[in-house]
């Protein structure tokens, strides 16, 4: 590994940066060599490691004081700012060392209080082991091939042998403060080193400048790199040489569907290299995976081991009782050590997380699933778990892979401190629910769009117009594909690539479609095989992809459909449309008939009279003179006298969604037609 400093971006930074509030050069040199770490994946992810710079601010009274500016909660290195290193008051901090002992909701409380700014994020949880060093620059990271070397038996030879003297041994100590203590006891025992190597958890390195910090931050991981390619040069990895493959696709929804519980839904984010299939076809894979995490607060998302689900000798008929079968053994070896270790501290009460997989790794497939209850959470887990193949292949080339015991780890994964990195909201109706959603980028469409986004739908927006579609996924950080719904193969291969995206699928919005117009006696036959095709059969093949997805998750599903009031009360020349519309509430009607056993609902919306492409202006103009009426009044010219939106019909199509007991039925949103309503 190279370091990355440059000192003409460093005086960038303290341009930028060192007269912003609670801000000097110091921290804004911080900021930058934070970011150098924060940005190399091998070194912090998601969240991970910690930096800090004692320096002077200038409190509200006027005064200067000594602070430790320190990561805050929440922030991730590789875009920190100066308001992510909250300033605490030094010495007031390091004063606590002399506590015998300080419980971790004291500890965060004293830290809060010692806060320049009450406004400030919690400081790290490492806090006071930044504070207790007494170096002015501080920096922590995961490294993976530090992780190597520490997470062994034979830890203190490999690390004597790699870094000499230059970085002191540290043994575990869960974080807080009796961690804090422990490490600046060992830096005093070793006044000539530059950082602390601490066993099953990470590296720090400390210098009197960011960059000679940062600088022995690299040194320090280049030389463990270095010591463990000698060993892989003469262990050279070979290919994957498994030859049975069993396609994802192939038991993907099934495994979704049997990992969802009740309103529990999971996402996927599904992976696939080289490093992945050479360590899937490891002959140690099942004893070596289950041996734990590669530093301790992982087991928050990806839990301590994997589930590991191999059908490649399982006929397809299997696939779902073995899929049954694997999880069930999971989950019940997760309840047991969830009651073994609350057993052995009866002084407190826990209650249980789910015993659910965060991450399955699929042999046969080549795949490693990252799961989690939105799609962050499962690249989370898949990020963390693919550097987790790193570090034990780099750790078993030199020695041999070791993780803390399963106490340790329960303290970690019980540990609230840790729970609070995994955050609250509020939960939203449509929380962990996919929806795919057609003609995305028109007026109905984009408006439907926002409106799942605002009840916590994940989105797969589809149109066949570039324009607006990728603003619009972006905006609301949904995935997108351009789309033409007439092509029957395109549109059942999106679904698959939706599934593909997010691990499965609940949902369909099923909304694209176009307003032909003609005579229905001379209209040729070409316009109205046009307008079938897109106002009904893609709605029949969507929805037939989508079903068939429903049933293999054993989930329910629901099936929305633009439909239109035309389906129930046609107008002059616009026959080509009503006809294929008409039928699109006769399919809903099948689609709910046949779904309902199965949990899977079928509900159309006809709405009359929205502001949308469907219409040119010109033609909007004609009908309204046809009536007598400007184009004003003629959008409000319903029972209620108002004027229905894109938004009104999108909000109904969340309705629906939201309707357990409601199926087969079609909703008017209309203002109020009374030719148009069901009979």
């Amino acid at each position: 590994m190279d370091s990355r400093w440059s000192d003409e971006e460093a005086r960038d930074y303290v341009e930028r940066y060192a007269t912003a509030p609670h801000s000097n050069e110091d921290v804004a040199l911080r900021v930058y060599s934070s970011r150098l770490i924060g940005r190399e994946p091998s070194l912090v992810l998601h969240g991970g490691g910690n930096t800090s710079v004692k320096t002077e601010l200038v409190d509200d009274t006027g005064a200067t004081v000594e602070v430790l500016c320190v990561k805050g909660s929440g922030w991730n290195l590789g875009d920190i700012e100066p308001a992510g290193l909250p300033a605490v008051r030094l010495s007031t901090l390091t004063a606590l060392r002399s506590l015998d002992a300080l419980s971790d909701e004291d500890m965060v409380n004293a830290q809060r209080t010692r806060l320049l700014d009450a406004s400030a994020p919690n400081p790290s949880v490492e806090t006071l082991l930044h504070a207790f060093l007494p170096a002015k620059f501080i920096d922590h990271s995961h490294a993976d091939a530090i992780l190597a070397c520490v997470d062994q038996p034979e830890a203190e030879r490999i690390c004597r042998a790699v870094f000499g003297d230059r970085l002191a041994l540290v043994p575990y100590v869960m974080p807080g403060f009796a961690l804090s203590k422990l490490a600046a006891e060992v830096a005093a025992q070793h006044p000539r080193a530059e950082g602390l190597l601490l066993l099953q958890h990470g590296l720090f390195t400390w210098g009197a400048t960011a960059r000679e910090s940062y600088e022995r931050h690299i040194r320090a991981v280049d030389q463990a790199e270095r010591y463990i390619g000698t060993w892989r040069e003469a262990q050279a990895p070979s290919a994957s040489t498994s030859q049975e493959r069993v396609e994802l696709s192939r038991f993907g929804p099934e495994l979704r569907g049997r990992l969802g519980e009740g309103e529990r839904r999971y996402f996927f984010d599904v992976r696939h290299s080289e490093a992945i299939r050479r360590y899937l076809d490891r002959d140690d894979l099942a004893e070596v995976s289950q041996r734990g995490p590669v530093t301790p607060d992982h087991v928050i998302r990806t839990k301590a081991t994997p589930l590991i689900l191999d059908l490649r000798e399982v006929p397809a008929q299997r696939h779902t009782a073995t899929i049954d079968e694997a999880l069930a053994t999971f989950r019940a070896a997760y309840r047991d050590y969830f009651e073994r270790q609350s057993a052995a501290r009866p002084e407190r009460e826990f209650t249980g997380l789910d015993p659910d997989p965060r991450v399955v790794l699929a042999p046969g497939a080549g795949a490693l699933i990252g799961v989690g209850t939105s799609l962050k959470a499962a690249s989370v887990a898949a990020d963390l778990y693919e550097h987790t193949i790193d570090v034990i292949e780099a750790a078993e080339a030199i020695g041999r892979y070791q993780a803390l015991p399963e106490a340790d780890l329960f303290d970690m994964e019980y540990w609230s401190l840790e729970q609070a990195k995994l955050g609250r909201h509020k939960p939203r109706p449509l929380d962990g629910r996919i929806v795919y959603v057609s003609g995305a980028a028109g007026g109905i469409g984009a408006a439907t769009a926002r409106a799942f986004a605002r009840a916590g739908a994940s989105l797969y927006l589809v149109d066949r117009e570039a324009e607006g579609l990728a603003e619009l996924a972006e905006s609301l950080d949904a995935a997108s594909e351009i789309v033409d719904v007439s092509d029957e193969q395109a549109l059942r291969r999106s679904v698959h690539n939706c599934a593909l995206t997010y691990g499965g699928l609940d949902g369909v919005v099923s909304n694209a479609g176009f307003a032909p117009q003609s005579d229905i006696a001379t209209c040729p036959t070409q316009l109205l095989e046009a307008s079938f095709a897109v106002n009904f059969f893609a709605h029949h093949w969507l929805a037939s992809e989508a079903f068939s997805l429903f049933e293999r998750q054993g989930m329910g599903g629901f099936l929305l459909f633009n439909a239109s009031k035309a389906a129930f009360n046609p107008g002059p020349k616009f026959g080509p449309y009503a006809l294929p519309k008409a039928a699109l509430v006769a399919l809903t009607k099948q689609y709910a008939l046949e779904g309902g056993a199965r949990g899977i609902r079928a509900n159309a919306v006809n709405a009359d009279r929205i502001r949308t492409g469907l219409m040119s202006a010109d033609e909007v103009e004609r009908r309204a003179a046809a009536r007598g009426l400007d184009v004003d009044a003629y959008f409000e010219s319903n029972l209620l006298r108002r004027e229905v939106t894109a938004d009104d019909v999108a909000e109904a199509f969340v309705h629906l969604a939201l309707a357990p007991s409601t199926t087969g039925c079609v909703l008017t949103v209309d203002g109020g037609n009374i030719a148009a309503s069901p009979r």
